[in-house]
């Protein structure tokens, strides 16, 4: 007893029956001619998608891509950060070029500063500026009580200013018996300068002065024939220790 396959209707026609009917269509439709009018994009287009879609490629292609696009923009990231990092690099690496420039700067400024301050205050000057000497060191006369003079004197104008020759400490200001007003000021080499004569003081024991600040006025107290300035070097702050002014000032750059 021989038996047919049925289809029923729940069964459909299967892909190849489909794909065989189509192309004996296409035959049949050939011998008549009209195969060229049926033959438009829209078919070749059904064909390839169904040639596609039986390969799988639709889908390796779709996910080539996505993955092409991802490593795209991780290399753009990457590049970013690379380019950032560096930017940031070369931006740190300016700052500390430019602070290693200031500070450089400064630094020579604070040099040049402090040899600058410790010019000023090595530097030596006249008492009187513009003065002359018109007694000179151990001179010898009656007007002395040792004998010789053991200074030198300055001409000196009544009321005329007087400043330190230089840099150090007033260890004395006041009245010096033949000296009349006097101040005595122990320098920052260890010497020391004598000021006599002075009309009046204008410093006060302790104080520092400097290198041509004012100390007083010249006048003629004291044992003195006239207004004039007595200055004296000395090795020590006591009487007796006198050494030649003329020597101490031209040792120490005073054109006098």
């Amino acid at each position: 007893m021989a038996f047919t396959r049925a289809t029923g209707k729940h069964r459909g026609p299967s892909r190849l029956a489909r794909r065989s009917a189509g192309v004996a269509g296409v035959a049949a439709l050939a011998t008549t001619g009209v195969i060229g009018t049926l033959a438009s994009p829209a078919l070749a287009v059904d064909t390839e998608a169904a040639a596609l879609e039986d390969t799988g490629l639709i889908q390796a292609i779709s996910v080539d891509s996505l993955a092409d696009r991802i490593d795209a923009q991780a290399a753009a990231q990457e590049q970013e950060a690379f380019e950032a990092a560096a930017k940031a690099k070369a931006e740190a690496e300016a700052k500390r070029k430019a602070e290693a420039r200031a500070k450089k700067i400064r630094e020579e400024r604070e040099r040049a500063a402090r040899e600058a301050e410790r010019k000023r205050l090595h530097s030596f000057r006249l008492p009187i500026a513009g003065s002359y000497v018109t007694t000179g060191y151990k001179a010898g006369g009656s007007l002395w009580s040792s004998g010789s003079h053991s200074g030198i004197d300055f001409k000196a104008p009544y009321g005329s200013t007087v400043g330190s020759v230089g840099a150090g400490t007033v260890v004395e200001a006041g009245w010096g018996g033949a000296y009349g007003n006097n101040v005595v000021i122990r320098m920052l080499d260890g010497t020391y300068t004598q000021y006599g004569h002075l009309a009046s003081i204008t410093v006060s024991v302790g104080e520092s002065v400097m290198p041509g600040q004012q100390i007083g006025v010249s006048g003629s107290t004291g044992n003195s024939t006239g207004p004039h300035l007595h200055f004296e070097a000395r090795s020590g702050a006591e009487y007796g220790s006198d050494i030649n002014p003329l020597a101490y000032l031209r040792a120490r750059g005073v054109n006098v």
